[in-house]
């Protein structure tokens, strides 16, 4: 039932021409030519099938760039677009083909009526139903060949017409006109177009193909081919042998046209339906069972036999939901979603093969290939054919495969294959980057790109919470954890599993943040050289965030490295997080404190991440205190009117204290005694002189001795003092006598 042996025009041809020739051609089609006459009709024709000839080019791309699988359309998008894209497109695929069953059984007891005018409808179509699932189930080959006998009635019909018109005529020039005028271009369009949509029978049965990437582009364009053939030539029969009132009034013109009327046309006419019926109900259990084994639908329809597929629990799924429909009644509100449902699928395969293209993967080499331009305006005609056919349905059917995308988003599953977004995402990244370039970095563009160095990153959330709260999605955060040691000595398994192990906390911490594992050949240099090598292209981190040690030699080494990265014009925070003291007061309104200097020209980075950081949802309300030290009353007066010039210039909210000093009084004292309250504490760096660096580290260590979470913040990007233009002047600082200024 599963092997794969089916060649082109058994496996592909015949069902894709047999769902093209379907019933609007033979009851329809008149009807269009007696409203619009030939020369609105064969424009619709060209149209419908430009837009059918661009999805056949595009699913053959893909078809010819590598083997597909079983679950046709489903398992070209979910392989080119990810799991959750194909089975927002894919659920409803299944869902159509199943109720398409059902539609096309509903049509064939009507028209049984024409011969058989009192035969109830619902026994009939219950029975059509089961009689395509047994051959369904006897087989896709046996199946697929029993429809070269339908193929063969559809073909007589079509001889029939072309005898009853044109016998006996002498036909001078085509009738070109003769619309009524009631209906519009575009509604006939509507009308027509989905006589067209059988495009992709063929490729439900990619899984049963001896070759599919050599038949499916074959088959599919040669249906198309003959499909189009038939498309032209149908109208102007219909046109020399009848009258435009009589192609509108009867249904059944054909009959009237041919020889020996309905006796040749009605067998072509069930056979365009029952071979449309057979088709669907071959492709639903295949796209359930690809569903099935990709954990989108019950594990019961991906079962396996003798290890190979066994598509029954799939049919017997299928043809149950068909049965359940036969009882649902009117079926025409479920017609008109099925086909948007199709519609969406062709779509998203020109979307498909246009973004493998646009991705530039090396991978996508088809041998059959077609501009990228071309695919994108064969799924953008799709969704406009959507909204031209039916608006309400078609926003109907994109806003229920939007909600069916967003609910697999959110479910923690991750595919085993690659797909076309990544490459697709590297390409817009590279686009960007380039021209990126040609921007020189301003003040006014400037953003922090935080690079943080952690040990443990459990046991530091906190530190890389606020490296995230700073950035405040505006820049990138880089979370670094360096080991000590060779990188030959089998690390690579460490380095491996260490950034899996951060990126799998970071997630579920919410923290947006990219992890990375180094081998350094020591600490401190390491940390140097890689926020020297961190970033690509422009977009490199320009400030290191780092946790204040307990050590005192190592509070010495990361003095010493902040020389060092002050040359590379890299910022540097040092942190001191005390979680019991962050989370505190929970519910009551924060407060953070800047300590402003102005010595060491930090000031313009502690506003910038003071204001980043209350950006946050949870620092939203956050009260702001900038505080300063004078030594007289007049500075005091002066260093007021600054910063209450600067604050108002740069707009944030901040309340202002500057402070007079008592000359018998610590500066370390004061600020213990103002901020005390504080969850936040912010303070400047100044860079020690060479050799007093334990001296300064002392200092640090008295100056943040009971205080609340405290960064202290070495400004050294490239636009020092220029981060909020126009620049103020500076105010006097403590710095003087404090380790530190701003």
């Amino acid at each position: 039932m599963t092997a794969r042996k089916l060649g082109t025009f058994y496996g592909v041809y015949t069902p894709t021409i047999l769902t093209i020739l379907g019933v609007i051609m033979y009851l329809r089609f008149g009807w269009l030519v007696g409203h619009l006459g030939l020369g609105q009709v064969i424009p619709i024709v060209l149209l419908a099938n430009a837009i059918t000839l661009i999805t056949t080019l595009s699913f053959s791309a893909v078809a010819s760039n590598s083997q597909i699988g079983a679950g046709g359309a489903y398992f070209v998008i979910s392989r080119s677009l990810g799991i959750e894209v194909g089975g927002a497109i894919g659920l409803p695929l299944f869902l159509s083909q199943a109720f398409s069953v059902t539609l096309y059984a509903y049509g064939l007891a009507e028209s049984f009526r024409i011969v058989w005018p009192g035969l109830p409808l619902q026994p009939v179509a219950l029975g059509v139903v089961v009689a395509v699932g047994v051959l369904a189930w006897a087989g896709a080959e046996k199946a697929l060949k029993a429809q070269l006998p339908l193929l063969v009635l559809v073909g007589v019909s079509l001889v029939a017409l072309a005898v009853g018109a044109l016998a006996g005529r002498e036909i001078e020039s085509l009738p070109l006109g003769g619309g009524s005028g009631t209906i519009g271009f575009w509604v006939g369009f509507a009308v027509f177009f989905p006589a067209v949509t059988g495009v992709m029978a063929g490729l439900g049965m990619s899984g049963d193909l001896a070759d599919p990437m050599k038949s499916l582009p074959r088959g599919a364009f040669a249906a198309v081919a003959t499909g189009l053939v038939v498309y032209l030539v149908v109208p102007v029969l219909l046109a020399i042998g009848a009258t435009p009132d009589e192609l509108r009034d009867e249904p059944m013109i054909w009959a009237r046209i041919a020889p020996l009327g309905p006796v040749l046309i009605l067998p072509g006419l069930w056979a365009a339906i029952f071979s449309s019926a057979l088709g669907s109900i071959l492709g639903a259990p295949r796209t359930l069972a690809a569903l099935a084994r990709d954990g989108l639908a019950p594990g019961v329809f991906a079962r396996r036999r003798d290890d190979r597929p066994d598509l029954t629990p799939a049919l017997v799924g299928s043809v149950l939901l068909a049965v359940a429909a036969v009882f649902i009644g009117d079926l025409n509100a479920v017609a008109s979603v099925v086909t948007m449902f199709f519609l969406t699928v062709y779509g998203t395969v020109n979307f498909v093969a246009a973004f493998e293209s646009l991705s530039g993967d090396p991978s996508w080499r088809p041998s059959l290939r077609s501009p990228w331009v071309i695919n994108l305006a064969g799924g953008v005609a799709c969704l406009a054919v959507m909204l031209l056919i039916n608006p309400g349905i078609g926003l109907v059917a994109m806003v229920a495969e939007l909600l069916l995308w967003l609910g697999l988003s959110r479910r923690e599953r991750h595919a085993g294959w690659g797909d076309a977004r990544r490459g697709l995402y590297e390409s817009l990244i590279r686009w960007t980057l380039v021209r990126l370039a040609q921007h020189p970095m301003t003040p006014r563009n400037w953003r922090p790109h935080i690079l943080v160095f952690v040990d443990d990153i459990r046991a530091e959330l906190d530190l890389v919470r606020f490296g995230d709260w700073f950035s405040q999605g505006r820049g990138v955060v880089t979370v670094c954890r360096l080991f000590v040691g060779d990188l030959l000595d089998d690390r690579r398994d460490d380095l491996r599993e260490t950034a899996a192990d951060m990126r799998r906390i970071l997630a579920e911490e919410g923290v947006v943040a990219f992890p990375e594992a180094d081998v350094v050949r020591d600490l401190v240099d390491g940390i140097v050289d890689v926020a020297q090598a961190n970033g690509i292209a422009g977009i490199s981190s320009n400030t290191v965030l780092l946790g204040w040690p307990s050590d005192p030699g190592l509070q010495v080494d990361f003095l010493r490295a902040m020389r060092r990265l002050e040359v590379l014009h890299k910022s540097l925070i040092f942190a001191r997080i005390r979680p019991q003291l962050l989370y505190r007061r929970e519910g009551v309104e924060r407060r953070v404190v800047i300590w402003w200097g102005g010595l060491q020209r930090n000031g313009d980075l502690l506003l910038l991440l003071t204001y980043l950081l209350t950006r946050n949802s949870s620092w939203r309300n956050a009260k702001v205190s900038i505080m300063s030290l004078a030594t007289n009353e007049h500075m005091q007066v002066q260093s007021r009117r600054t910063l209450e010039q600067l604050v108002a210039e740069i707009r944030v909210q901040a309340d202002i204290q500057v402070l007079v000093k008592d000359p018998d009084e610590k500066v370390n004292e004061i600020i213990r005694r103002e901020s005390r309250d504080a969850e936040v504490v912010m303070l400047g760096l100044s860079t020690p002189e060479r050799g007093s660096e334990a001296e300064y580290a002392e200092r640090l260590e008295a100056l943040s001795e009971g205080l609340p979470n405290v960064f202290f913040v070495k400004n050294a990007s490239l636009f020092v003092g220029d981060l909020f233009t126009p620049e103020p002047e500076e105010a006097a600082s403590p710095a003087a006598e404090g380790p530190s200024g701003d």
